[in-house]
């Protein structure tokens, strides 16, 4: 990893202009650190992919990104026993501390995704912007194909 590139004290985002990672204490410290290491370990390394200084900046178009992934299944019952009920602990826990300003609520994974899911739910649909509508419609013209339905 280039020098410089980590620290663990604040680090302004706009000093870093070489499209690499700035860790600080506000962006998870050494924890952050560990778990940004072991992405790069198992996705790249891994995964005979681009890692750390290799990876390719985003606005550089004319070279292969060769971005790697990594899925890890577990099953919680192979360990601790009450998963779902500490789980659902620490998620209560997180949703009652105090919200950063500006916010009104604590959220956790998930829970924006079960948001739009209830709207979609309630407005009977996914919801488009409908420039995109518009374009897709254009497409199935174009393919012969019917437009999209909506409601």
């Amino acid at each position: 990893m280039q020098r410089g590139l980590v620290a663990f004290r604040r680090v302004p985002a706009a000093g870093v202009t070489d499209g690499g990672i700035a860790l600080s204490c506000l962006a998870g410290g050494y924890k952050g650190y560990g778990l940004a290491m072991m992405v790069e370990i198992f996705c790249g390394i891994l995964g005979d992919a681009s890692y750390g200084p290799n990876v390719r900046k985003w606005r550089e178009p004319g070279r292969i990104a060769n971005l790697g992934q990594c899925f890890v299944a577990i099953n919680p019952d192979a360990f601790a026993p009450g998963f779902r009920d500490r789980m659902s602990d620490l998620m209560d826990h997180c949703r009652g501390l105090e919200p950063a300003a500006g916010y009104d609520r604590v959220l956790v994974a998930g829970d924006p995704e079960r948001a739009h899911m209830q709207e979609c739910d309630e407005n009977g649909g996914i919801p488009y912007p409908p420039h995109l509508i518009e374009n897709m419609n254009k497409l199935a013209s174009t393919l012969g194909v019917e437009p999209l339905k909506t409601v």
